[in-house]
């Protein structure tokens, strides 16, 4: 199988597992095209899909993904994002510096206090707007997202009831018009379990703002977890595996905002297709 035919079939089943249509085909087509034959995969999997291949907890899984790495079909086993470009710098963790906004994340520290009223204003039952997240990613818990911006367009009946906060992002055109990202509100229930996934693109970068950060929360990328303060970011590559679970007793509320990746020029990040 040419290299070619080889990714169009990890695409598909990611495409497939990604909209739920069909778990047990959407694994055949990653299993087919990373070279195994599919009645060697070990059954459960089907009922555990997860983008792009599968839950890492079985040893048989980490063969997989080693196997996408040495087809070239994934920058390594920890970095499986299937739209990339080459020559990126990649570290699963990023210091505000690294990143190259540093103004940016400045103004959203300095005005935490104030996000946090906007977001909190929409976890009212009667007439708050979160929605389910939707792409499969979790086994247990409520997870839900109030999103302002999606590839790289506002979303202005959500922005006129968090005015204050899409002001702020739209201070900065290079992040307001990031295609391959989203800014949105983040909540999270105690006991939920988001299992081990990676985004689609090495394209960006991923900040979580801090709103609301009880005991409990906690998030991997990679080998190393970190937790979350309050008015504090976590910047992290999210086409790294990373796994977040919640074991406290209160909901975790964050603002995540995908930035453009410092090193892509003004033209790719125009002729870059949106995620």
């Amino acid at each position: 199988m040419f290299r070619c035919d080889v990714l169009k079939s990890v695409r598909v089943g990611f495409l497939k597992g990604r909209s739920g249509s069909s778990f047990d085909r959407a694994v055949d087509y990653q299993v087919r095209g990373l070279g195994f034959e599919s009645q060697s995969r070990p059954s459960q999997l089907s009922q555990l899909f997860i983008a792009p291949l599968y839950p890492p907890s079985t040893k048989w899984a980490r063969t997989v993904y080693k196997a996408g790495e040495d087809k070239g079909l994934f920058i390594s086993a920890w970095q499986r994002s299937l739209y990339n470009v080459d020559g990126l710098t990649s570290r699963p963790w990023w210091t505000v510096e690294q990143t190259g906004y540093i103004n940016f994340f400045k103004v959203l520290r300095d005005n935490w206090k104030e996000i946090r009223a906007e977001g909190l204003a929409q976890l009212n039952s009667t007439t708050g707007a979160f929605l389910p997240e939707d792409e499969n990613l979790r086994d247990t818990g409520d997870w839900k997202q109030f999103t302002l911006f999606q590839q790289g367009r506002k979303n202005k009946a959500n922005c006129e009831k968090a005015p204050k906060t899409c002001a702020l992002i739209q201070q900065y055109p290079s992040v307001e018009t990031c295609r391959r990202g989203q800014v949105k509100f983040s909540v999270m229930s105690p006991g939920i379990h988001v299992w081990p996934h990676t985004g689609p693109t090495n394209c960006r970068i991923r900040a979580h703002l801090g709103l609301v950060v009880p005991e409990g929360p906690h998030i991997r990328v990679m080998h190393e977890t970190r937790t979350w303060k309050e008015g504090e970011l976590l910047i992290f590559d999210d086409s790294f595996e990373h796994e977040v679970w919640h074991n406290g007793t209160e909901l975790r509320l964050v603002l995540i905002v995908d930035v453009w990746h410092p090193e892509l020029s003004k033209a790719q990040r125009r002729s870059l297709s949106p995620i």
